[in-house]
């Protein structure tokens, strides 16, 4: 290990830290490796030391206390001697002066949480740098830029949010408590939402909160017209619905079009050819009326991700459903050779961020017509 040092600076930028908390952290562990058991979980990488050589120090911890080996100054030190770079003698005298700085044990939480908030606050500094770079590169539209600069802090906030492990007690009482909750004519809120369909809501139990489901069928089945009259139902049974559509295949007019014929009983083909009689006129004025006080908003962005529609999401605010139409035309954000995989990490995401937002999220899914084929 090189001579102890402190450094900070990010290009002119004086990152806060505290080597005093890392320093604690580090020490109360050598002296007591339990206190691993309760810094694992707040300081779960060793990025979270903004000193290298603490970063060093406590990879080593990590790494042997995820091996289940013993954690020590004796064990460390052997750990330590195997890392290019380290110097016998120094990190030994380190390591010593680690073991006798702490002030207390019993604190180590405390000094954790000091460091996991300085590394917040680092890691916010770097992201608005980060964006300033992108912004001043100009090889991004406004757009893209607002996106990826909102999921940048999003996940700074999500990084904070940490929960452990929770007994069974507790839960129960949770539980309990939403069930009150579901009862209580004051707190709508927390019901499932009906899609107007009453056999589907006995069988689903509703649309709840943070469930992803899959609307599966074959070309040319009426899944996208299934899918707006769902929207219709939850937006005007109540006006207090907030419904987001986002579309990958039809257009926002397109799709304006098709809830206007539902809505006024009018053959689809005439509002594309313009030829109505005066009583269709007056129907679709009516029902025109009738879905502008809804909130229903619709989003026809080709190749959408799913960071994308997160950050519109959270712009929007308050938005009791998500509908996307459909699940093989979106795009995972990064390059995957395999389509199956990329299928995949994009559901596995659509889940996370109906978790994350607390809201339905019904996704439209294309079955392959081979299924139909019949050999000879």
């Amino acid at each position: 290990m090189a001579e102890f040092s402190v450094t900070s600076g990010y290009d002119g930028l004086n990152l806060p830290y505290s080597p005093e908390a890392e320093q604690s952290v580090l020490g109360a562990v050598l002296l007591e490796s339990q206190c691993l058991d309760r810094v694992a979980e707040i300081l779960p990488r060793p990025e979270y030391f903004y000193l290298a050589n603490h970063r060093m120090i406590y990879a080593a911890m990590l790494e042997m206390f995820t091996l289940g080996q013993p954690v020590d100054f004796v064990t460390v030190l052997e750990k330590l001697k195997q890392e290019e770079g380290f110097d016998e003698s120094t990190g030994k005298n380190y390591l010593l002066q680690l073991a006798q700085i702490v002030p207390s044990i019993s604190n180590v939480e405390s000094y954790a949480y000091i460091v996991r908030d300085k590394y917040d606050i680092r890691t916010l500094i770097t992201t608005a740098r980060d964006i300033i770079e992108d912004a001043a590169d100009g090889a991004a539209d406004a757009a893209e830029l607002l996106d990826s600069a909102e999921q940048r802090i999003f996940d700074i906030r999500r990084g904070k949010n940490m929960q452990g492990l929770q007994r069974i007690n507790e839960v129960i009482i949770e539980t309990f408590d939403r069930l009150d909750l579901l009862n209580s004519r004051e707190n709508e809120q927390y019901r499932s939402l009906s899609t107007g369909i009453g056999d589907l809501d006995d069988t689903i139990t509703g649309l709840n909160r943070s469930d992803l489901l899959l609307l599966a069928a074959r070309p040319g089945m009426g899944k996208t017209s299934f899918a707006l009259n769902i929207a219709r139902n939850v937006a005007v049974g109540d006006r207090k619905n907030k419904v987001a559509f986002f579309s990958l295949e039809m257009t926002k007019e397109q799709l304006a079009s098709r809830m206007l014929s539902t809505e006024a009983m009018v053959e689809g083909t005439k509002l594309r050819t313009g030829k109505l009689s005066e009583d269709e006129w007056v129907r679709l004025i009516e029902a025109g009326d009738v879905l502008s006080k809804t909130q229903v908003y619709f989003d026809d962005t080709p190749g959408i991700t799913v960071p994308e529609m997160k950050a519109k999401l959270r712009r929007l605010r308050d938005v009791d459903l998500v509908i996307i139409d459909y699940l093989q035309l979106m795009s995972g954000g990064r390059r995957i050779d395999n389509r199956v995989q990329e299928i995949s990490e994009i559901t596995r995401n659509l889940k996370i961020m109906a978790k994350e937002l607390n809201v339905p999220v019904i996704t439209l899914s294309q079955l392959s017509r081979a299924s139909e084929q019949r050999t000879e």
